[in-house]
């Protein structure tokens, strides 16, 4: 008598071995048997045939270190066949940090992640200083998936150098050595790495880069060493990127970050993005990580599997969002709102009006930057479309109806009770060229992230992209080649498990960790992104729903059942190796 046996499914086990039929037995939590035909009972057996059986999906890019201390679920990722995921990305999260200090750990996150402060500061527990203490927090929590965390650089540098750090000035020596100490401890008390961000988008509410941001190399070195003094780990970041047509900042971090792996033996992972001022330069990125290996470096570029952006609507960011007569309207609750926006004297009025001041915040020039780019606003559908055609752009639209990209744009978020949305891609499709994801996706040293799970509450939710892979990469994709349903599977199972050195799972094999998938890929449906206001103190959070998942399990535990939460709760901390 075992647990569970997986029946008649067919199996696409992590490996990139092809597709087979086959039964899989779990006992106590892990794989017990892998075969056509499992003799013998169990206590529970699910029918998987016409299915697919994969192993559960490892999100390595995640922001959920505030969530984890108040949600046992994790959505949205959970709902997509995620059964490990990774937080702790960027630079930024809630440990180490001073008493009374808790508050800009929450407005460095909710600014670079668009989390709602309100939600956190309602929704966390703290109790902690350290961040082995923090460890100790989330291990005596249970989730419906197992959490894995890295140590982030804007914490650790706040704490050390205080306002100094919080200003980015430069770290002395004896700033470093602290750091380098807290890492250190951090990595042995089971943290799975260390981040940080470069990137000058990543920015506080108060408009401060985040601390770490322009680190000299004896910061991020003396970190680095301590880092891998602790136990294997790995070092993620956000790199600098370019600066307008200036490619020399990206180019510095490919030579850190390539003697900095070779030194301390340990990986580097990046985030990489097409960006349209330098649409070939992902590439010279991504070839020199290959190029790297002859010295003796790990470096893997971090890409996602769709253009990454933001949403645009009526509930989140939009063109008109500075004009007097919509600020008017905008305490409305939104059907009353969109009614009234669709009054032909309120219409005329927003479309003529100048935008008014705002209030100094990160957003402030959205609104007027939108209305500059008609050609990269895109109509998404539903299910939506994440490789639209030109046709689809606002500007085509509206070129076709003989109006204006501004009237175009307020008529289609007008649509759908207002709860429309289109697509701004601002990254990873320069002239709509999907063949480029494509391309980062199959690199030799590619890891697939950036779905950002619990993050950009109110610009995307990257969280499906789990999901997206099964269902446009390996089955609907038209414009262009698709990918073999085997590799998309291994791209968000052995590839990002063996990356973070858990090798106890991410393939569906004998003595492997019982977590699995079982998926109907031929009824698989993404829907289109909705808001909703499920977080502490009402906080917003656009979530993305699929259905077509059988079963999700999790340590030999059913977690969900065709898409809903089973109320089990197998998820524990997972500690890197010490």
């Amino acid at each position: 008598m075992v647990d569970l046996i997986l029946r008649g499914g067919t199996l696409v086990d992590g490996t990139g071995a092809e597709a087979r039929l086959a039964d899989v037995a779990v006992h106590d939590g892990a794989i017990v048997a892998v075969a056509p035909s499992v003799e013998g009972e169990a206590a529970e057996t699910i029918d998987a045939a016409g299915m697919l059986v994969t192993p559960g999906f490892v999100d390595i890019h995640t922001h959920y270190d505030g969530q984890a201390t108040w949600d046992g679920e994790l959505n949205p990722s959970a709902g997509h066949g995620v059964t490990t995921l990774v937080m702790g990305n960027c630079g930024v999260g809630f440990a180490p940090v001073h008493p009374g200090r808790e508050d800009w750990l929450i407005q460095l996150m909710e600014g670079v992640e668009d989390i709602p402060g309100t939600a956190l500061a309602e929704g966390m527990t703290w109790g902690w200083e350290t961040f082995p203490e923090y460890l100790d927090a989330l291990d005596g929590r249970r989730f419906a998936v197992d959490v894995g965390t890295q140590i982030p650089h804007g914490a650790v540098r706040g704490y050390v150098m205080g306002e100094r750090g919080a200003r980015n000035e430069p770290a002395t020596a004896e700033d470093i050595a602290a750091m380098a100490d807290i890492v250190q401890e951090a990595i042995e008390a089971g943290a799975l790495g260390f981040s940080t961000s470069r990137t000058i988008a990543h920015r506080a509410i108060d408009g401060e880069p985040v601390p770490g941001t322009y680190a000299a190399e004896d910061e991020l070195f003396g970190i680095g060493r301590a880092m891998a003094r602790g136990g294997a780990s790995i070092f993620e970041l956000a790199p600098a990127g370019v600066d307008g047509l200036d490619l020399s900042p990206a180019k510095a971090e490919m030579s850190w970050m390539r003697r900095l792996s070779a030194e301390i033996e340990r990986p580097v992972t990046f985030i990489v993005l097409q960006v349209d001022l330098a649409p070939d330069l992902w590439k010279a990125q991504m070839d020199e990580s290959l190029q790297a290996l002859d010295q003796g470096a790990q470096i893997y570029p971090q890409v996602a599997n769709r253009p990454f952006g933001m949403l645009i609507g009526f509930q989140t960011h939009h063109p008109f969002a500075l004009r007097p007569s919509y600020l008017a309207l905008a305490g409305l609750p939104l059907d009353e709102r969109v009614r009234r926006l669709r009054e032909p004297k309120v219409r005329a009025a927003i479309l003529t009006e100048d935008d008014v001041p705002g209030d100094g915040g990160l957003w402030d020039g959205l609104p007027s930057f939108l209305r500059t780019i008609p050609q990269k606003l895109f109509v998404m559908g539903d299910p939506p479309e994440y490789e639209p055609t030109p046709d689809r752009s606002v500007r085509a639209l509206a070129e076709a109806a003989g109006i204006t990209a501004d009237e175009q744009v307020y008529d289609l978020l007008c649509e759908d009770d207002g709860r429309a949305l289109l697509m701004l891609p601002l990254f990873n499709y320069t002239h709509g060229n999907h063949d480029v994801l494509r391309e980062q996706m199959t690199h030799p040293r590619a890891a697939l992230g950036l779905g950002d799970g619990g993050a950009h509450c109110g610009m995307i939710c990257d969280a499906s992209l789990p999901t997206y892979g099964l269902t446009h990469w390996a089955r609907d994709r038209s414009r262009g080649a698709q990918l073999p349903l085997e590799r998309v599977v291994q791209m968000q199972t052995q590839r990002t498990a063996e990356l973070y050195g858990l090798s106890d799972r991410g393939t569906v094999e004998v003595g492997k960790r019982a977590d699995l998938n079982v998926i109907d890929h031929a009824a698989l449906t993404l829907r289109s992104p909705r808001l909703a206001h499920d977080l502490p103190g009402g906080g917003r959070r656009l979530l993305q729903e699929a259905s077509g998942y059988v079963a999700t399990v999790v340590a030999g535990t059913v977690t969900r059942r065709h898409g809903v939460d089973t109320g089990a709760r197998p998820g524990r901390l997972v500690r890197g190796q010490r």
